[in-house]
């Protein structure tokens, strides 16, 4: 039976193939992603069996790492799923909110001007209504 993939975004899906595929951990993912490389390219990046004067990848990833932030591991290491399922987490909840803001605008708007309420509308002249 085959395994079911999960719902990633495409954005994120290649960084999970690549985990798989060249046998990353989280921790190389997340550093890869941080110097901006590309995941579709490590196949030409990982050919150190042919080309011996080839760091393997996960070595060449922690090099480059090390040499731009001059640490060797981020500080804090978190998947990919851990990831998307935090920016998630954040969006609802902002979405929430926004949502109670709106409607604590809408309780502000109909408190301070009962005159102006939907069922009041029709009663206010309007300048179409004015004879000249």
């Amino acid at each position: 039976m085959a395994k079911k993939k999960k719902n990633l975004s495409p954005k994120y899906q290649p960084w999970v193939d690549a985990r798989k595929r060249f046998h990353l951990s989280h921790a190389h993912v997340q550093m890869a992603r941080e110097l901006g490389m590309n995941p579709k390219k490590f196949g030409s990046l990982a050919n150190h069996k042919q080309q011996q004067w080839k760091l393997p990848l996960p070595e060449f990833i922690e090099k480059l790492y090390e040499k731009r932030f001059g640490k060797i591991r981020p500080d804090d290491v978190r998947s990919i799923e851990q990831m998307v399922h935090a920016k998630k987490q954040k969006q609802a909840e902002r979405k929430k909110q926004k949502q109670a803001k709106r409607e604590e605008q809408k309780q502000q708007e109909s408190n301070s001007h009962p005159e102006l309420a939907p069922d009041a509308l029709d009663a206010i002249c309007f300048d179409d209504d004015l004879p000249f």
